[in-house]
Formats: C-alpha cells, structure tokens, sequence
C-alpha cells in the first residue's frame, strides 16, 4: 500500500499525464481539413498526408495520377482531456460533404474521397456512433465510410500549412497568385458554400 501511495504521489509531483491520442480522417482536400481542424480547442497538431493505399511513401504525383488508392488525409493530434473522439469525429462529419461519394467539391477522384481511419475497436465503435447520429440530423445517408486505419504517410514539406502560406504553390482553383491562394482556392472550389447547403447552421465552417 505504502508503494502505491508513494507512485501516486510521484504521478501528481511531476505533473504526469496521458498520452495524446491521434484521429485519422480523409475530408477531400488535406489543406482545408489541416486549416479547419487546427482551430479546434484540444487538437494540438495537423498533419497532412495519405493512407489507405498501396506502396510506401507515395508522392503527392504519385497520389492525384491515380492507381495507388491513398486518400487525401489528415492526422489529427488531440487531448482527450479537452475534446473527446466522439466529439472529434462529429465535427469532421460537419466539415464535409458526407453525401458525396466521387470526391469533394471541386476535387474529384478516388484520393479525395472521404473517410474515417479507425486505430481500434473503441474508435470504431465511435465513429459509427458519430455517424449514425449524423444521419439522423442530417436525415439522409451519409456515404463516408469507417475503415481501419493504414499506414499513414506525411506529405510533402510544401503541403504542410500550406493555408498560411502566401508563395505561388500548386493553386487548384485557377491562375495563380502570390498572396492568399489558399483562400482563393477554398472559396473558388465552394466549399463552405456546399457545407452550408448541407448542414446548415450545423455546417462546420470557420
């Protein structure tokens, strides 16, 4: 007894807490989903990348031509102590366009499909608890799926807060420009606009 009460002690001296979870989600275009989710109280850190595919460290050519199945993705990193999985999970689904199965918005193609990567049983279970509840509000089917989880690969250094960047960097939405592409793309792909015809004021728009 005397060795517990010493460990626990020890714990609370030094402040000890749980390991960060992680949360892996598709949403269509990796730097719209990195921009929404890092403003969210509790995520500690985005990642963009892919997963769901064949081969190792694939390119982001090797990725948009096709023929390796990864998806668009997102590694999010948060404190459960602030934001829940479930709560996690209920956010992405409104930050989505959760009917469209052939892409997102603009972006069309397999790698920009949606999904939720689940990393166990528990994440499963609450994805689809997400999911369903979703469906109900919403009142439609909602075509995202919950697969398990898969290597996750990070993308390119230049993909990375590429929201905050104002360089000339693969721009999707047309000519390009020095300041403000990201913005210029999000709002000539439609984005919000589309999330907004879906969900409403449950939209999760920034």
């Amino acid at each position: 007894m005397r060795i517990g009460l010493i460990g626990l002690a020890v714990l609370l001296a030094t402040g000890a807490q749980a390991a960060p979870e992680k949360a892996i989600v598709a949403g269509g275009c990796f730097w719209c989903v990195e921009s929404d989710f890092e403003a969210v109280k509790g995520v500690t850190d985005v990642v963009s990348g892919y997963t769901g595919g064949r081969g190792d460290n694939p390119t982001y050519k090797d990725v948009t031509n096709g023929g390796t199945g990864h998806y668009e993705a997102v590694e999010i990193t948060f404190d459960n102590a602030v934001i829940s999985y479930a709560d996690l999970m209920a956010k992405f689904l409104r930050s989505i366009d959760v009917t469209d199965a052939g892409g997102q918005f603009c972006d069309r193609g397999d790698s920009y499909r949606t999904a939720i990567f689940a990393a166990s049983a528990e994440q499963k279970q609450a994805a689809e608890a997400a999911i369903s509840a979703a469906e109900k509000t919403l009142g439609q089917t909602i075509v995202t799926p919950v697969l398990p989880a898969a290597p996750f690969w990070p993308a390119e250094a230049y993909h990375q807060d590429y929201y905050k960047s104002s360089d000339i960097v693969l721009t999707r939405g047309g000519p390009k420009q020095k300041k403000n592409a990201y913005k210029f793309y999000r709002e000539g792909c439609g984005r919000d606009d589309r999330l907004r015809a879906v969900w409403g004021a449950e939209a999760f728009v920034k």
